[in-house]
């Protein structure tokens, strides 16, 4: 179900309105007094290349069943998530509040700071490196960030990467198939 309602854009303890909420174990407290100050966008499907059904969210849940595909095997054991996922329809589901620290950077580094998983929303795209993401995934992550920038004033100009930005030589995502250029005229020029 796709988020349209304006009223469906605010946090209430974290949670955005209007999301589907997916509530995962992996995921802690922030440091104390630390805010998100920059978002990290990237992509999964699951298996590899193929979308929909509920595999990633069983990813991030732990729940995913590795006898279902052969890579699941070299996944099912990790202990993962990210704040959002936007589904190739638009669907939204939220598996961390955006106060707490989801699991989706790993090893990574950010402007000399450490642990982007400290300071960072993540936002996961269902989509590949190579595989062009839907316009509606376009549109649901503008009003996303929007949300977020009206919920936190520490996002502002220059907080949104990819992946591969704070994890370079080790992460692609979201791969060369996202769209900077349209996302940042959907933002007004004011991405980065």
């Amino acid at each position: 179900m796709v988020n349209t309602d304006p009223d469906d854009w605010e946090f209430v303890d974290g949670w955005l309105k209007g999301a589907r909420e997916v509530p995962t174990p992996n995921c802690n407290r922030r440091p104390a007094g630390m805010v998100p100050d920059l978002i990290v966008l990237h992509n999964i499907s699951l298996p590899p290349g193929e979308f929909g059904g509920g595999h990633i969210e069983a990813l991030f849940t732990n729940r995913l069943d590795p006898s279902l595909h052969p890579y699941f095997a070299s996944i099912a054991h990790l202990e993962v998530s990210a704040h959002f996922l936007l589904r190739r329809d638009g669907e939204i589901l939220q598996f961390v509040a955006t106060d707490d620290r989801a699991w989706h950077a790993g090893e990574s580094v950010w402007c000399d700071r450490e642990n982007c998983n400290d300071f960072s929303i993540g936002i996961e795209l269902e989509g590949t490196d190579s595989s062009p993401y839907t316009d509606v995934q376009y549109q649901q992550l503008h009003r996303l960030i929007g949300a977020l920038r009206a919920k936190y004033t520490s996002l502002g100009r220059g907080d949104i990467v990819g992946h591969s930005e704070i994890a370079p030589g080790r992460k692609t995502d979201p791969g060369e198939s996202f769209d900077w250029n349209y996302l940042s005229e959907l933002l007004g020029n004011n991405y980065g």
